[in-house]
């Protein structure tokens, strides 16, 4: 027989708490069967939770023993926290994942092929167009974190609200090979005191900080990526220069 399982949960005509519908789920899937009691207002929920002595809903029980909310019936079923705190790639490597292979079905539909150098290019290129965009959802956020290690930024905090807008610019121009002159020098300017920041921030003084490439607030260590990030960008801005001079 299946474990008996029950959950107390949020279910309003304004309100259905995703934890409930998310621990629902878990029970579902692991094959229990459900118990499944409603708080349809927030009078209700607030009697419940202070009448049971509980801090949150939703609560579940298995076999009649009480396991605590969402991540607590995570835990029970063996499974890992889903927000951990603490710093991660994640973001940084969904990024880059993504401009990758949008480089690569671009220039194959341009090129019906896999031409290694194009392919190269507008990786670079779109991947300064996804890293602005995240800066530029939320500047503040951003700039907070980018003037802790930005030699620049910490001189005049108005370069860190300039940054995105120059790494999303001279990334459009680059996809399209238009105003280089103006792009890559652009480029290679920001990413350059980029680079040298990061270097002296996690190098030199050995300092624990957060990166602002995905926009900041991710948990984005600074470092090894993030300096990838500024030399690819400095590799582009000189090597679209030299197919100008060339």
């Amino acid at each position: 027989m299946n474990k008996k399982a029950k959950i107390v949960r949020m279910v309003t005509p304004d309100h259905l708490c995703p934890w409930g519908i998310k621990a629902l789920d878990l029970l579902k899937r692991n094959n229990f069967e459900i118990e499944d009691e409603h708080l349809d207002s927030m009078d209700a929920n607030k009697t419940f939770k202070e009448e049971n002595g509980f801090d949150e809903t939703p609560q579940i029980w298995i076999e009649g023993e009480n396991v605590g909310g969402y991540e607590n019936l995570r835990s029970h079923l063996g499974m890992k926290p889903e927000e951990e705190d603490g710093k991660t790639y994640q973001p940084v490597i969904a990024i880059f994942a993504v401009a990758f292979l949008m480089a690569i079905t671009t220039a194959h539909a341009i090129s019906s092929g896999f031409p290694v150098i194009r392919v190269a290019e507008l990786f670079i290129a779109i991947l300064m167009c996804i890293l602005g965009v995240q800066k530029l959802q939320n500047l503040s956020q951003f700039t907070t974190g980018f003037v802790q290690y930005d030699l620049l930024a910490q001189k005049d905090v108005r370069y860190g609200y300039l940054y995105p807008f120059v790494e999303t610019g001279a990334g459009i121009l680059m996809i399209a090979g238009l105003f280089t002159w103006v792009a890559a020098p652009a480029a290679l300017l920001v990413s350059s005191i980029g680079a040298i920041s990061v270097i002296k921030a996690v190098y030199i003084e050995k300092r624990d900080l957060e990166c602002a490439c995905t926009g900041g607030g991710d948990g984005v260590p600074l470092g090894s990526l993030s300096l990838t990030e500024n030399l690819l960008m400095i590799g582009m801005a000189i090597w679209m220069l030299l197919k100008e001079i060339i």
